[in-house]
């Protein structure tokens, strides 16, 4: 269907922060409730340990979704994330602020996404990538699209290839 590879190293090498969705890129998509309504979300371990190298070198991560993060945040937390945001309903300032606090310009930063709200950070990100299994428009959209679908090691995909570069 669609393939466009990983972005020459001279690319790669300008991004300093990646902000990843959250549903469909750091999971699989699936929304699991218990019996009392809470919420439960499948996280990749290997995503995990790409988190932490990619924060422990130094470099900057986040989240923006549009759902809320309370059951991500104490997870990507503790791998070195910073400045989550949960219901973002609008990517592309909730992006212009992340990188205004950050003190990062937008093209130095890579958005990881699956799903047509992540379409106007898109707009702003330096980096477009999509997930597998993203959506048409997002596929379409995007400067790169991973070997991974979301929550089966897009994030390890992401921070492998750009610490490698």
């Amino acid at each position: 269907m669609f393939s466009k590879p990983a972005p020459n190293i001279g690319t790669l090498n300008t991004i300093d922060a990646i902000v990843f969705d959250c549903d469909g890129v750091l999971t699989d998509r699936g929304l699991f409730y218990d019996e009392n309504g809470r919420r439960m979300l499948r996280f990749d371990a290997r995503d995990g340990f790409g988190i932490a190298l990619w924060c422990r070198s130094g470099f900057k991560a986040s989240i923006l979704s549009g759902r809320p993060i309370d059951v991500a945040s104490k997870r990507f937390t503790e791998l070195g994330m910073e400045m989550l945001e949960g219901k973002c309903h609008d990517k592309r300032k909730g992006l212009t602020e992340l990188c205004q606090k950050w003190d990062v310009d937008p093209e130095r930063v890579a958005y990881v996404g699956d799903d047509l709200p992540d379409l106007s950070a898109f707009a702003v990100a330096g980096l477009k990538i999509a997930v597998k299994d993203a959506a048409f428009e997002i596929l379409n959209s995007a400067d790169w699209i991973l070997h991974a679908k979301g929550g089966h090691g897009a994030a390890r995909e992401v921070c492998e290839t750009l610490l490698k570069a």
